[in-house]
């Protein structure tokens, strides 16, 4: 059984679990109430130029479905959409959507620190977005250390082939120098979306279950969960939950 609390009142609980035997009423009804959504929570942020599809790119993954966003992001937006693994183990995914406009950049830079992952995003048909990844990528370790984070390659607009200035060998070849994966995708088309995103959930995790990325107090990057319950109930995540910072 499936149950999302968003829509379930606390009333309609007490009365759902009336209809369950005495014995196991109790015990089912505590679990259901303490049993987390996730197992851990990563937090991840998105940078890149200003109107290369970072913005498109997270609402079809959080959304599911295309937006044509024409204006460029002011500030941050967040969103949070949950995850599992390839373990089943479930993941949920705060991210965050940075403003590329340098007028903007002491506020997303601020974002940076409590980061544990970064979708570094450019458009296949712009050269010059790519030639500003290493400028992206300098800037968030730097605001990100002493901590460490996971680092994925984006390129989008894939649907528009014909406008392509940017060929894969070449932004491989960037990715390959960074020692980190790339992926070519087209929120337009829903392709590779939940693949960028799967990838670097999946690093993330598995330096986690290494050791090599741990939790701190003082850092958000990574958050643990709670263990979960096996009384045959689980949680839905409610809507993604979505928020805008300007300056």
């Amino acid at each position: 059984m499936v149950l999302n609390l968003s829509k379930l009142s606390v009333c309609k609980l007490g009365n759902l679990f009336q209809k369950q035997p005495s014995n196991i009423k109790e015990n089912s009804f505590a679990a259901l109430m303490v049993e987390p959504i996730f197992d851990y929570q990563f937090r991840l942020i998105l940078i890149g130029d200003s109107t290369v599809g970072k913005s498109s790119l997270l609402k079809y993954f959080t959304d599911g479905k295309f937006f044509d966003i024409s204006d460029p992001t002011v500030g941050v937006d967040f969103f949070a959409r949950l995850i599992e693994v390839a373990d089943g183990t479930r993941i949920k995914l705060q991210l965050w959507d940075t403003a590329g406009q340098e007028r903007f950049r002491s506020i997303t830079r601020s974002y940076y620190r409590n980061s544990v992952g970064a979708l570094v995003v450019f458009d296949i048909t712009n050269k010059k977005s790519l030639e500003h990844i290493p400028m992206w990528i300098m800037e968030a370790k730097r605001h990100i250390q002493p901590h460490q984070a996971v680092f994925v390659l984006v390129g989008t607009k894939i649907d528009i082939e014909d406008e392509r200035e940017v060929k894969t060998e070449d932004a491989q070849t960037l990715a390959d120098f960074y020692g980190i994966k790339y992926v070519e995708t087209s929120a337009l088309r829903g392709i590779n979306v939940e693949e960028a995103f799967r990838i670097i959930t999946q690093e993330i995790y598995d330096k986690v279950q290494s050791g090599e990325f741990k939790m701190a107090d003082d850092w958000d990057g990574i958050k643990a969960g709670f263990a979960r319950s096996h009384h045959g109930y689980s949680l839905v995540e409610a809507e993604p939950t979505k928020s805008g910072f300007c300056c």
